[in-house]
């Protein structure tokens, strides 16, 4: 039976084996700091492992539970204010003429969408600050 395990900040996808008498663990896959099982991980493990059989769902479910602990760890909130901050300014340096020399017209298109796919997730996070205040007491989170 396959199941995480959270090793320092990471999270691993893991399984027990036994081998002359011993049991070992298979690291299937890092999940990182936030653990997801996307369709790219799945398809990893199952390349890498293909007589493995595991219960996706079940181990989703676990995610899902942990997921939320993860939120209000203050050091996961440090490193994502640093995170935005560096991906602020990288933004800020990237000019439209620059991806026509560096990029082919797929690359182009897939960053464009990326960055419509933030500009949406960045306002749907905006409204929920919006309407849930973040401190006791305040009727609006910030602004």
């Amino acid at each position: 039976m396959a199941f995480l395990r959270k090793r320092g900040n990471a999270f691993y996808l893991v399984h027990n084996v036994r081998r002359e008498g011993k049991v070992k663990q298979l690291h299937l896959a890092r999940l990182g700091d936030r653990p997801r099982l996307t369709d790219s991980v799945i398809r990893k493990v199952r390349r890498n492992y293909p007589l493995l059989e595991l219960n996706w769902d079940y181990l989703r479910k676990q995610l899902d539970s942990r997921v939320a602990l993860l939120v209000t760890d203050g050091h996961y909130l440090k490193r994502l204010a640093q995170h935005l901050h560096k991906l602020n300014l990288e933004l800020a340096d990237l000019a439209p003429p620059l991806l026509r020399w560096g990029s082919s017209p797929e690359g182009t298109a897939e960053l464009i969408a990326l960055l419509k796919l933030l500009r949406s997730t960045v306002e749907i996070k905006l409204r929920q600050f919006d309407q849930a205040p973040l401190v006791p007491g305040t009727r609006k989170a910030f602004r």
